[in-house]
Order: C-alpha cells, then sequence, then structure tokens
C-alpha cells in the first residue's frame, strides 16, 4: 500500500525535496493570449511505502484534444555550495547551501515517473498556445494511474486562450553568449562543424526566449579574464599581416550572421574593444603572419598604444562596412569600450573611446556602468547601470536608458540567484514597462568557467563558478549531452516576466500607459521602484490574470 501526495502548484513556486511546496495553484482556470504559454508544476511525494521499497513508479499522462503542444519536463536540483552572500536582504528563500530545483530534463517518454519516499519533486508543464491556437476554452486532462493502471489522481485544467496575440518584443535582450564555454564543454575545435552547429543551437534557444542582441565575438571578449592570463581563443575576424599592413577576411563572421539571422537574433553587440574593468589594456588579438600565428595584442599592450591606434584605424572601417553590406549597421549594431569601469578608469576609459569615436560616429556604445558620471561626460551614449544604481539615471530623465544586474546586485533589487523566490526573477518585466526601460543586459546566458576563466567547470556540478558568484548568476542554460542546451526554471520565469512587459504593452495601447501604470498600481501603499516592490507572487499572477482580462475587453472597442 502506497501513500501518494500530488498538488498542482504555480510556475513562481520552487519545490524542494525536503519541504511541502508552500503554495498549491488557486485556480485550475488559467487564461494566455495566442503566441504565448501558460506554465503550471505538478509536485508529488511519497509519504509512506510500506513494502520498503526505494521508489516507486507512477504513469502522468496530460493530453487536450484541441490543444496539441503541451511540454513536460522534470524539474532536478543542482548543488550550490555558495547561494548567497553573508550580506542579503530578508527576501530569499534560503542561504544555506545545499540542492536547489533548477534544471529542466525531457520527460519519460512512456510517461513513467519515480516517487520517492519522504522527497517532494515537480514537473514542469508548459501548455502552448501558437499564432494558430483557436481562441475559447480547452480542457486539460491531467491522469495520473500506478502500475497496474488503477487511477491514482486526476484534474481537469481549464486553459482560456483569448483571441490577440502576444506583440512582438520591443526590448533589446543580450545575455553574454560565451562561445568559448561551448567549445571546452564539449571538447570540439573551435569554429569546427560541431562547434558551428552547438552554435546554432543554443542561439536558437537564446532566441526562442526572447534573447534578441548576441555578443559577437570579432576579436575573444576581455571579460571575466585574470589580468595577464586569457581565455580559448575565439576570434570570428581573421586577421593577416603582409608587408607590415593588416588583411582582414571576414567569412567566419558571415557565418555568425547568417545564424543571427536563422535564429532571429536581430542586434549584434560586438565584444568589448578594450579590457574589463577600466579600459587600460588591449584585447587578445591573434594574427598571421608568413603564416604563422600570433598574438600581436593583448594585457602586454595598453589602450592608448599607437600600434593599437594603427590598427583600429584599419580594422574598424572594413568591418563596418563588411556589416552594413549584410545587413548590420547604426540601427543595430552596438558597440563596447570595457565593462564596468570605475569612477577612477574615467581617464583610461576617455582615451580609450577617443581612440575608436571617430569610426564610430552614429553607432551606439553601451557598457555597464554604475557611475553617472560616464553619461554626464558624454563618454556613453547607452548607459546601462546596475539595477541598484539606476535612480540617479532615472532621476536626470535619461533617454533609451538600459539597465542590468548581476552578482553584486544582492540587495532589495530583483535578480535570479537560486536561493531567490521566483517572483524576484519574473517582476523584472513589470519594471521594465513601469520605467520604459530600452535594454536589458545579464553578463552569463552560458559562463561554464570559474571566476577570472582560470579554468572550465562542470555546469551540472558546479552552478557558483567555484563558490565566485551565487549559484544562478553565471548561467542560464546547461549543455545538453546532445550538442542542444537545457533549459533552467530561472530561464523560464525570466521567460514569464518577458511576456508579461509585452502583454502591458499591448494592453498600453489598447487603454494607454495612465491607465496600465494605475493598474500596476492598485492597492499599493507606494510606488514602484527598482528596489521596492511587491514581494507576493500573488501580486505578479493577479496582475497579468488582469492584464489578460482587459485585453480581452478591450479588443474590440
Amino acid at each position: 500500500m502506497t501513500y501518494f501526495e500530488f498538488l498542482l502548484v504555480p510556475s513562481l513556486e520552487k519545490v524542494f525535496p525536503h519541504q511541502r511546496p508552500r503554495r498549491q495553484q488557486e485556480t485550475l482556470s488559467l487564461t494566455c493570449l495566442k503566441n504565448d504559454l501558460q506554465s503550471i508544476q505538478l509536485a508529488y511525494t511519497l509519504h509512506k511505502n510500506i513494502n520498503g521499497a526505494p521508489k516507486t513508479n507512477v504513469n502522468i499522462s496530460i493530453t487536450c484534444e484541441t490543444l496539441p503542444n503541451i511540454h513536460m519536463r522534470f524539474v532536478k536540483c543542482v548543488p550550490s555550495l555558495f547561494p548567497a552572500y553573508d550580506i542579503h536582504d530578508e527576501h530569499y528563500l534560503t542561504t544555506t547551501p545545499g540542492v536547489f530545483p533548477d534544471l529542466l530534463t525531457p520527460f519519460s517518454p512512456d510517461g513513467s515517473v519515480a516517487v520517492l519516499p519522504g522527497q517532494w519533486r515537480s514537473i514542469w508543464i508548459d501548455l502552448i498556445s501558437d499564432p494558430n491556437t483557436c481562441p475559447g476554452k480547452h480542457n486539460v486532462k491531467l491522469h495520473i494511474t500506478d502500475e497496474l493502471g488503477q487511477t491514482l489522481w486526476f484534474k481537469e485544467i481549464h486553459l482560456h486562450v483569448i483571441d490577440a496575440s502576444l506583440p512582438e518584443q520591443q526590448l533589446i535582450h543580450t545575455e553574454w553568449f560565451h562561445t568559448d564555454c561551448l567549445a571546452n564543454y564539449y571538447n570540439v575545435d573551435v569554429f569546427s562543424s560541431t562547434h558551428w552547429n552547438i552554435i546554432d543551437h543554443f542561439m536558437a534557444t537564446a532566441s526562442h526566449h526572447g534573447i534578441n542582441m548576441i555578443l559577437t565575438p570579432i576579436f575573444t571578449p576581455p571579460l571575466d579574464t585574470e589580468i595577464g592570463g586569457e581565455r580559448t581563443t575565439v576570434q570570428l575576424v581573421d586577421v593577416y599581416i603582409k608587408e607590415d599592413h593588416y588583411h582582414f577576411e571576414f567569412d567566419k563572421l558571415l557565418q555568425w550572421i547568417n545564424l543571427c539571422k536563422k535564429n532571429g537574433i536581430h542586434y549584434l553587440e560586438i565584444a568589448h574593444l578594450f579590457t574589463q574593468w577600466g579600459a587600460k589594456y588591449t584585447p587578445k588579438i591573434m594574427a598571421y603572419k608568413e603564416k604563422q600565428p600570433l598574438q600581436i595584442f593583448g594585457w602586454d599592450v595598453p589602450a592608448t598604444d599607437p600600434a593599437y591606434k594603427n590598427f583600429i584605424d584599419c580594422f574598424l572601417p572594413q568591418l563596418l562596412h563588411f556589416l552594413k553590406n549584410h545587413g548590420f549597421t547604426e540601427k543595430n549594431t552596438y558597440f563596447h569600450i570595457s565593462d564596468e569601469p570605475a569612477l577612477e578608469d574615467l581617464s583610461h576609459y576617455q582615451a580609450a573611446k577617443a581612440i575608436v569615436a571617430n569610426h564610430l560616429k552614429g553607432y551606439p556604445i553601451i557598457d555597464a556602468l554604475s557611475n553617472y558620471d560616464f553619461y554626464q561626460k558624454g563618454l556613453v551614449s547607452k548607459p546601462i547601470p546596475a539595477n541598484d544604481h539606476i535612480q540617479p539615471f532615472l532621476d536626470n530623465n535619461v533617454e533609451h536608458l538600459w539597465v542590468y544586474y548581476c552578482c553584486a546586485q544582492k540587495l532589495h533589487v530583483c535578480n535570479r540567484f537560486m536561493s531567490m523566490p521566483s517572483e524576484r526573477n519574473r517582476i523584472l518585466g513589470i519594471l521594465l514597462y513601469v520605467f520604459e526601460i530600452e535594454g536589458f543586459l545579464h553578463w552569463g546566458y552560458n559562463f561554464y568557467n570559474n571566476q577570472y576563466s582560470l579554468k572550465p567547470i562542470n555546469p551540472y556540478c558546479v552552478t557558483d563558478a567555484e563558490e565566485a558568484f551565487p549559484s544562478g548568476d553565471p548561467f542560464l542554460v546547461y549543455p545538453g549531452e546532445d550538442y542542444k542546451p537545457q533549459e533552467s526554471l530561472r530561464l523560464m520565469v525570466l521567460s514569464e516576466g518577458m511576456r508579461d512587459l509585452r502583454a502591458l504593452r499591448l494592453l498600453d495601447s489598447l487603454v494607454g500607459r495612465p491607465y496600465v501604470l494605475e493598474l500596476i498600481h492598485k492597492d499599493l501603499d507606494t510606488p514602484i521602484t527598482f528596489n521596492h516592490y511587491p514581494t507576493n507572487p500573488q501580486y505578479i499572477e493577479t496582475l497579468r490574470y488582469r492584464v489578460n482580462q482587459l485585453i480581452e475587453e478591450n479588443l474590440y472597442n
């Protein structure tokens, strides 16, 4: 005799093995738009098994005659030795090392699920509505049987599809794409046919979740690299030195661009032209001279070295000409000088920018930084402040503002550490709407190195870059065995937030922005800011339900 328990829980719930889920799904009547999806979880446990078996198998099926595209995956736990900094706020699920629900793996083809005594597990369920889904009510049947075929549990979920499609995403969204990490993890040659195949798969998943800008390694990005050290070379532009002149070949860059177009990547984010943390040195650049490879720039060459200026003067005009010929112009090509310069680096940054400024007139220059002086002095046309340093930029009405967060944004602001509740991840979409943010940047789509890229790591075993960054900061996807990424629970929740943003903008187009802002702030004591926002998941769920409802009510007005 067995004692099972099955619960439907919201997508914002994290189901830990050692504790009963905090919340159940309050209603089985769900809504979504076309070109949208509604996610829910099935949590399950076995309280007692008097036969003494280590686990018991059940069979789970989910069917809907009118909604054929339903996706189920297991939510697997991964380890974290460093879930949070010692300085943190009260809005974490836990700050204790352990295992965290995050990895989404394929569901059993035969529907068989192993249930362990004394452990809670969950299954992630996506009810997917494509542009051709019929509007109206869809009845989804969730049926669980034992090994003899006897019913253990049955639920019917009602999904109401609204006759309006989510609009195209306006937000520019980049999660830094680490090409070298893919080659390292899969142990393949850089830009081999297998490597290109892997890049294609990881690009496709990124684009599917609204990542529409991609970090493009014209040269090996000078990011997360120990000073004096180096990362695996991933250089899309081949450089040749012939009789003291530079010659450039862009065949690999063209292949990259073609993959971007194939996968719906609309913006190129050109890798930084100077080193991280101050723009004091040049990036690693490899060249061929008399058919022999050699490194011509790197940590040993100062940013203002005349040789680098000469190189830039030769390179950038040819690069821009090539990009324009393939559809990437000032409107969709973005450049970086240096990542995260501090105020004391302002003069170095200014000198570095002066080297490239004449070539990049009209092109947006974006950099993650948190000091308003860089913008005030005209050094960055599109500053990207961290969400805990954005207020001076908002106070000064900076137009076309971007925002980012990373490991350092640990107090009060939204983020996506595994140790944080999912509502702290999803609220981003609402904040982006309220403050009319143009772009969002994060450094870790697939960073599978330890800190400073001293060595590669296995992200299934090490989720914190060897206790350098809280788990959940370095990557959003895991490298699957079939050269395809496996998604994380955090990626799915982030994607929910981005769809919230698109739904809010659709409602905005129907009823006006003042009405939508009033709806967002209804029943709140104070206005929403980046460090003060509702922290209960019901707020987000109720708001999105109401937004969908209002879209339907105002469609034909």
